[in-house]
């Protein structure tokens, strides 16, 4: 089972780093605000994932892209900040394919070589700990934020809407 293989490789992988993290079980949430509240954590450490195809200049990547919970992506700066100059959402096939994962399920670590790691520096700053899908919605796993960047290593990149 796809869910069951992602979170193995995630537990693995930080197992393997020393990671600080504990395993929840959970009903389904949908929104990040419910899965918030059913963990018991703030909306803003949750890390949401989001695959996204980046073209233009003769550039073409997928990239997943982090941030919290609580801040809303912007795409065309995502796409200028990673050397392309348009962004999409990847279709539910890509993501399938690219994550071995459903929307909303997407944990904050590629294990595909053609899916570029990238996460928001918002990320590492309010929180000691994140929160994110484990490869399920029923799953999460808490993590402590340093030993995701130091695990994960994501470039960081600026890309949360800013609103004034």
């Amino acid at each position: 089972m796809l869910k069951d293989d992602i979170f193995e490789r995630l537990t693995a992988l930080l197992d393997t780093h020393d990671a600080r993290y504990r395993v929840m079980e959970h009903a389904t949430g949908g929104r990040s605000e419910d899965v918030a509240k059913i963990r018991g954590t703030h909306l803003g450490q949750g890390a949401k994932g989001l695959v996204c195809h980046v073209k233009g200049k003769g550039y073409r990547q997928y990239v997943l892209a982090v941030l919290p919970a609580d801040q809303q992506a912007d795409l065309a700066t995502l796409a200028r900040q990673v050397g392309g100059s348009r962004a999409s959402l990847a279709s539910p096939k890509e993501v399938s394919e690219l994550t071995r994962c459903v929307f909303g399920a997407i944990p904050p670590f590629s294990f595909h070589p053609e899916l570029k790691l990238v996460a928001d520096p918002l990320l590492f700053e309010r929180y000691d700990e994140l929160a994110f899908n484990a490869g399920s919605l029923e799953r999460s796993i808490i993590l402590h934020t340093e030993d995701y960047r130091r695990i994960a290593m994501p470039e960081l990149v600026a890309f949360r809407k800013i609103t004034d």
